[in-house]
């Protein structure tokens, strides 16, 4: 009478192609999930990033030319923005550099952006008597309706 079924090697051999697909599959699930963070991460900077240039382009105030920097809350976390204005060629435009790192690992950045920004236009001056016939507050003749 023979006896049927696996010997022991068999048995360990195949314990150890399993264990190595296991591996192979967590691995590559833990690399996934690092991949996903980091894009999560340089996703957050670069909106930072952004924030800060749009508030300097939108204000009516000239960068003045060197180093800043500042912390904030954002998306649950805390991050950590340096922006550097240096001059250029053009007297009229400056070069903005704005480093974001999140405030645990501040030397460690995330993102950069650069960005040129134009010399604010002067405030509009408008005279007198263009402005009290403009804006006197009075109704038009016609009650305001559309010919």
């Amino acid at each position: 009478m023979s006896a049927r079924g696996f010997t022991l090697l068999e048995v360990l051999v195949a314990l150890t192609i399993v264990g190595l697909g296991m591996l192979a599959v967590f691995t590559q699930a833990g690399q996934s999930t690092h991949v996903t963070v980091l894009m999560q991460e340089r996703t957050l900077a670069s909106w930072i990033a952004g924030n800060r240039v749009t508030e300097l382009a939108i204000s009516r105030s000239w960068p003045e030319i060197g180093e800043t920097g500042g912390e904030l809350e954002y998306a649950g976390r805390q991050w950590r923005w340096r922006e550097t204005v240096v001059a250029t060629p053009s007297p009229a435009l400056r070069r903005i550099d704005i480093t974001v790192a999140l405030a645990a690992r501040p030397d460690e950045v995330v993102h950069t952006t650069s960005a040129f920004i134009g010399e604010p236009p002067p405030p509009l001056l408008i005279s007198p008597w263009v402005r009290d016939a403009v804006f006197d507050g009075s109704e038009p003749a016609d009650g305001g309706a559309v010919q």
